[in-house]
C-alpha cells in the first residue's frame, strides 16, 4: 500500500507539471483550457466508480455477500465525489468560454441527473445499515441509476451541446503534448481512486468487525 501511495503522489506531481508547464496553451481558449486535464480525470474516475457500483450491485444480488455490498457503497461514495468535482471544474471552465456557469444542455442535464440519482442511492444505502432487504433494494436502485451513464456519453457525441472542444496548437486535433498531459492526469486520478477506495473499503470492513464485537459482547 505504501508503494501505491508513493506512486500516486508521484503521478499527481507529474500530472500537475504536464498540465501547467509541459502542455502548450490552447490557441482558442487560452490558459483556462488547462482545467480540461483535471476535468477529464474526474470524469474518468466517476465513470469507473459508477461502473463498479453497477457490477458490484449485480454481484451482491446474486451472492448476497457483504463484500460486494461494501464495494458498491464505497464506490458510489467516490463516484459522487468525483462527479461533483466534474460539475465544479466544468463550471469553472465554462464561465470564461460560454459566459455562464451552467446551461441545461443535454450533456449537462444528464450529468446532473446522474449526480442526483447516486446521491439518492447513498441515502438509501446508508439508511439500510446491515438490513439485507433494504440493501437489496438499494442495489436494484443502483443498477437502474446506471442506465443514465451511457446517456451522458451519448449526449456528448450525438446531441452535442455547448461543451468546449479542445483543439491542438495547430488547430486540427489535439496536440501530442496535450495527450501526454491528459494521460498523466488519467493515471494520477486512477491511482488516487484506487488508494481512497482501498482505505474506505477497509474502514467499512473494520466498522463491521466492531459491530460484531459489540453484538457478541452484548450477548
Amino acid at each position: 500500500m505504501n508503494i501505491l501511495l508513493t506512486l500516486t503522489l508521484l503521478s499527481m506531481g507529474a500530472s500537475l507539471y504536464t498540465a501547467f508547464f509541459y502542455a502548450p496553451t490552447e490557441i482558442v481558449m487560452g490558459h483556462v483550457q488547462r482545467i480540461f486535464y483535471f476535468h477529464m480525470g474526474s470524469v474518468w474516475v466517476a465513470t469507473v466508480a459508477f461502473t463498479m457500483v453497477f457490477i458490484s450491485s449485480i454481484a451482491y444480488l446474486k451472492t448476497q455477500k457483504r463484500n460486494w455490498d461494501i464495494l458498491a457503497y464505497t464506490s458510489a461514495e467516490l463516484g459522487v465525489l468525483f462527479i461533483t468535482l466534474t460539475i465544479i471544474s466544468g463550471s469553472i471552465w465554462a464561465k470564461p468560454i460560454w459566459g455562464v456557469w451552467w446551461t441545461w444542455d443535454p450533456q449537462l442535464t444528464a450529468t446532473f441527473i446522474l449526480w442526483v440519482l447516486y446521491i439518492v442511492y447513498l441515502l438509501l444505502r446508508s439508511s439500510a445499515g446491515s438490513e439485507v432487504r433494504k440493501a437489496k433494494f438499494a442495489a436494484v436502485f443502483a443498477i437502474i441509476a446506471f442506465i443514465d451513464l451511457p446517456f451522458v456519453y451519448i449526449s456528448a457525441r450525438v446531441m452535442r451541446g455547448v461543451s468546449p472542444i479542445v483543439f491542438g496548437g495547430g488547430g486540427g486535433g489535439i496536440d501530442p503534448k496535450m495527450l501526454v498531459a491528459l494521460f498523466a492526469s488519467l493515471t494520477a486520478f486512477s491511482l488516487l481512486f484506487v488508494v481512497i477506495l482501498k482505505y474506505r473499503y477497509d474502514l467499512e470492513k473494520m466498522s463491521d468487525e466492531v459491530a460484531k464485537l459489540k453484538l457478541s459482547g452484548a450477548s
